[in-house]
């Protein structure tokens, strides 16, 4: 794509990023095909390459941000699928980023907008008050079918329609103690709305470590990736909580090292991966922040990398796996979470179009209710078709958006994969039974003599 820019404008070192990755991008179209929002409202402006020359225009003029740009940059999901599809290495994801950030410091958004975002970043990344949020939106939910009538109250709608009607009881993590000999030491992102939502992930997760001789290292003081903020244009505050996690790792670092930073939630692996681009120009952090990066790995990319044994209960259930966008378009982790499933006994199915984003991406399925209803309802029907006895995924944000929309039991990958080796059913569980045993299977145990 050919550029216009100023001297003067590439002085600014986002925009020089910028301008480089849009004249990486040949107009060819292919992006359209795999975006979610073009897939479901066939706008061309909805599409990746409508966005990209409004972003062009937007940056090359100079201009502040106006409404129609805002829309479509707000539908864009950031699932990074164009990403996937591109032919010329296109980084949608650092463009569009730059746009969000342009968009929160020129445009001023309607009053209740406004407010509604004001609100998601001040709760949402913070666990001790997302927790009293949800207990007051169980209180609110009856009013949600109302609210849903009022155009801009949609997003409070939402938020009160995905609030679970119970929350897991807090409790302190548990002290594991690796099991035998030491197979690594790595340090497990507590997070902030899964820490939550489902602290049974992590629990999960350290069990698993621990039986699999791995060391679990604290990190007291870190807290949220950022990328709730980040995905809203709150550059600032996204920068804030990098900074944060990376001082927190950083001590784990220098007292004994890391082998890793294992991340549950694959949408907050995209942007703590992301971390030594968002910090490049920080002197201070710049290095720091290159050497988490390089760190951080999602939990099921690291179990990938350790021998594992014949694991203790296989189970032989049909599980759907669904690939959340942050994991196979933002980190580009296809395999390793299906093989370990596949490993671990589970018969594997693979949803149609598992390209396609739920519709949870975040904050997305609060801020535009009606576009990511349609893709979790999409997402909902491709895997049921699959017949599988439930739904394994990575990311606390896709468990709650497909949740909303089947009666089928969907867990976290590590689950499953801790049952297996030797930890708990998990309790979404506790109504499947498992497979009869084949007869082949059935004689071959009837001939083991008893002990």
């Amino acid at each position: 794509m050919q550029t216009s820019f100023t001297l003067a404008q590439l002085a600014d070192p986002h925009v020089a990023e910028s301008e480089k990755i849009l004249r990486a991008c040949v107009h060819c179209g292919f992006c359209t095909a795999t975006c979610p929002t073009y897939v479901t409202l066939g706008n061309e402006l909805d599409s990746p390459r409508g966005r990209i020359y409004l972003i062009k225009d937007m940056l090359e003029a100079g201009r502040d941000a106006d409404a129609e740009t805002v829309t479509h940059i707000d539908r864009c999901l950031s699932c990074l699928a164009c990403m996937t599809t591109c032919p010329s290495g296109v980084h949608y994801m650092h463009l569009v980023d730059h746009a969000r950030a342009h968009i929160e410091k020129t445009y001023r958004r309607p009053l209740l907008d406004r407010a509604i975002r004001a609100m998601l970043a001040a709760v949402l990344p913070y666990p001790e008050r997302f927790r009293a949020t949800l207990g007051l939106a169980r209180l609110g939910r009856p009013f949600a079918p109302l609210l849903r009538r009022i155009p801009a109250l949609k997003p409070l709608a939402a938020m009160l329609s995905l609030a679970p009607a119970h929350l897991p009881e807090k409790k302190a993590p548990p002290a594991v103690r690796p099991e035998g000999t030491s197979r690594g030491r790595v340090a497990i992102l507590a997070g902030c709305a899964q820490s939550v939502l489902d602290p049974g992930i992590n629990e999960a997760s350290a069990r698993l470590l621990a039986r699999l001789g791995v060391e679990i290292v604290a990190a007291p003081g870190e807290g949220c990736c950022g990328a709730l903020v980040h995905h809203m244009g709150r550059e600032a505050d996204a920068l804030d909580f990098a900074r944060n996690n990376i001082d927190a790792w950083m001590q784990a670092i220098d007292n004994g090292g890391l082998d890793a930073i294992l991340i549950t939630a694959s949408g907050c692996g995209t942007t703590i991966k992301d971390y030594g681009f968002m910090l490049r120009l920080d002197p201070a952090y710049a290095e720091k922040a290159a050497r988490v990066s390089a760190l951080a790995k999602d939990i099921t990319e690291y179990l990938a990398t350790l021998d594992l044994p014949a694991p203790a209960t296989a189970s032989g259930l049909a599980v759907a796996y669904h690939s959340a966008c942050s994991m196979q378009h933002g980190q580009k982790i296809t395999r390793q979470p299906k093989d370990l499933l596949k490993k671990a006994g589970f018969v594997v199915k693979e949803p149609r179009e598992g390209h396609l984003c739920c519709g949870s991406a975040g904050t997305y399925n609060i801020l535009q209710p009606d576009i990511a209803g349609r893709l979790r309802d999409r997402k909902v029907r491709n895997i049921e078709a699959t017949e599988a006895a439930l739904i394994a995924t990575g990311n606390i944000g896709c468990m709650t958006q497909i949740g909303s929309g089947t009666a089928l039991p969907i867990v976290h990958t590590v689950e499953l994969l801790d049952w297996a080796w030797g930890g708990p059913k998990p309790a979404a569980l506790k109504d499947i039974r498992l497979p009869a045993p084949s007869a082949q299977e059935a004689s071959r145990s009837a001939s083991v003599p008893a002990p």
